[in-house]
């Protein structure tokens, strides 16, 4: 089964525009500010948002100005992003991201209460490191998650910063996560601007994308201050290293995977490893494009997340293991 999954509608959205919000106060589990906001009715069914390394939460700006119309949509900043605190040097790790978001569930839910969850990027990374770790919760919190343009391991390997014959792969591995350290650190100010903006943009950004995307992209990883995005780039290396994945046996939950077909930073191969490891596949979505799905097709991303709360709500039925593809 094929069908067209593309929009373009509300590209430009940004956290300027964010309907209102509620902020809440929640604290990890190491005392550092996990910034949060609640948006739509009190009383709606909650979907939960962790967005990617070097972002915030207005990167999620056509999710939850279409969402918040009907559902209640609790975002968070990770640590070291956006407005939430910056931790000390050893606050960065798959660990801590797991805890961050459970921080941030058992802030925000009441008792008994579950929610649909979902990331984008290492917000995805976050989810699958939380249902490792904590276990005992992933059916106590989440009906449903939605994996978005993210990897369960083998970072490096994947990451398509060029292509090499396969007996030079080891140097481009190590290139990749030179290249990648390098840059997660570097400040964007004089003449070191142009090429992160144009590092940032090939990796993170499809070809076909409007203009506005890139801009907020590089202004959101501008924003995020130099020493997080070093330490979160090479934790994730560290911990995603060759051959380590993390165990996805715990995200038992019905799971949406998306992918893009473009994407260069996290390529459709983790997604379609996801999906093959996952023990409760409920849908498997190609998008054309690059990493920013979100962005980049929100209208086709908004509708697959409205899908699987209609699937919990038991009102999609037949949707269980299918497939969709963009052309």
């Amino acid at each position: 089964m094929s069908a067209q999954l593309s929009s373009r509608r509300g590209v430009g959205i940004s956290a300027a525009a964010l309907p209102p919000a509620r902020t809440m106060a929640v604290r990890a589990a190491d005392g550092t500010k996990l910034h949060t906001q609640v948006f739509g009715p009190s009383d709606g069914y909650p979907i939960v948002l962790a967005h990617g390394i070097t972002c915030a939460i207005g990167v999620w700006g056509h999710q939850i100005a279409d969402l918040a119309t009907d559902y209640r949509v609790i975002a968070y900043d990770h640590r070291g992003h956006g407005r939430s605190g910056v931790p000390k040097r050893g606050g960065y790790s798959l660990t801590h991201l797991a805890s961050d978001l459970d921080s941030v569930l058992e802030a925000t839910l009441a008792p008994g209460e579950r929610a649909v969850i979902a990331g984008h990027s290492m917000g995805g990374i976050a989810i699958s490191a939380w249902s490792d770790r904590y276990r005992h919760r992933v059916e106590q919190r989440a009906d449903a998650v939605a994996l978005i343009n993210t990897t369960s391991g083998n970072l490096l390997a994947e990451v398509d910063l060029f292509r090499v014959p396969p007996p030079v792969q080891r140097v481009r591995v190590q290139t990749a996560r030179r290249a990648l350290l390098t840059f997660g650190n570097v400040p964007i100010v004089g003449p070191a601007n142009l090429a992160v903006r144009q590092f940032v943009h090939m990796l993170a950004v499809g070809g076909e994308a409007d203009r506005s995307v890139a801009a907020l992209i590089c202004e959101l990883f501008a924003k995020t201050p130099a020493v997080s995005r070093g330490h979160w780039v090479r934790a994730l290396i560290d911990a995603l290293g060759p051959s380590s994945y993390i165990n996805l046996d715990g995200l038992t939950v019905p799971t949406l995977v998306i992918g893009s077909t473009r994407d260069r930073l996290l390529p459709m191969v983790a997604s379609e490893r996801i999906a093959e490891a996952v023990p409760n596949l409920a849908r498997f979505v190609e998008l054309s494009g690059g990493h920013c799905s979100i962005l980049e097709h929100s209208g086709a991303v908004n509708r697959e997340l409205r899908d699987l709360v209609d699937l919990i709500a038991g009102s999609a039925d037949g949707m269980t293991g299918t497939r969709e593809a963009s052309s």
